[in-house]
């Protein structure tokens, strides 16, 4: 299967780094998992690269593996007929995803796309299928990591239904820089979120958003640049999340 080191007896899949195997301990999901469930994970992986727009995978494919983002980023979304854009997600390293069509047997839910070069880490079905029919209890895992998914979206609803739109934006900085709940160490600094994308992931207008992150960079809290959010001061936006 081409595996070429290993680090602390876990056998490692090939051209994943020492700085990726960290980051991938840094996801709460598969930080949480028993060693021999990430070995197992880890011996049957292989490596995609993806270049900037190509796609992954498309709404309504048939399931074709688990996979986690080692470098760039990946958007969830999907497309009306008229060709706009609903962005649900931007997935960055250490998130895994695609969880949901192994659980339930049906389709992709959504389409997934490289937003730049990206490198994952993927687990083919025959070796997930292998592994949950030696070890049923690792259904339980990846149950686990739907639910991440499953109190997300709940929350999102709540906060679009009840929020105001600079509330509603304060508070997905504040959860996109956390890796959606992922990371269980360091938060992300900077964010590979262009304007646009923001606004279509709220449901709020371009200008709308404009407005809101030139009022938290004048507070310093962020800064805004080309594609991208750079997070001045995390805890100052967990401090005004909550008075507002």
């Amino acid at each position: 299967m081409g595996l070429i080191w290993q680090d602390n007896d876990m056998t490692v899949a090939p051209d994943i780094s020492a700085y990726e195997m960290q980051q991938l301990q840094q996801g709460q999901w598969f930080h949480s998992l028993p060693a021999h469930v990430q070995q197992q994970l880890l011996s049957h992986a292989k490596i995609k690269h993806l270049t900037a727009q190509q796609y992954l995978f498309y709404r309504n494919d048939a399931f074709d593996g688990l996979y986690c983002v080692l470098e760039g980023a990946l958007r969830i979304n999907s497309h009306n007929e008229q060709g706009k854009e609903a962005l649900l997600a931007v997935i960055e390293p250490c998130n895994w995803f695609g969880e949901i069509a192994l659980i339930d047997g049906l389709p992709r839910t959504h389409d997934a796309v490289a937003e730049k070069p990206s490198k994952l880490l993927w687990i083919p079905p025959a070796a997930l299928e292998q592994m949950l029919q030696d070890n049923p209890l690792c259904w339980r895992y990846m149950a686990q990591l739907s639910t991440q998914k499953i109190r997300f979206t709940f929350a999102s609803l709540e906060e679009n239904a009840l929020f105001p739109a600079f509330k509603r934006l304060v508070s997905r900085l504040i959860v996109i820089a956390e890796g959606y709940g992922e990371l269980s160490q360091n938060s992300r600094r900077v964010l590979n979120l262009p304007q646009e994308q923001l606004a279509s992931m709220l449901a709020i207008s371009r200008q709308t958003t404009n407005q809101i992150l030139k009022q938290l960079e004048m507070q310093q809290l962020i800064r805004v640049d080309y594609r991208e959010v750079e997070i001045l001061d995390l805890a100052g936006l967990k401090q005004l999340n909550q008075k507002i």
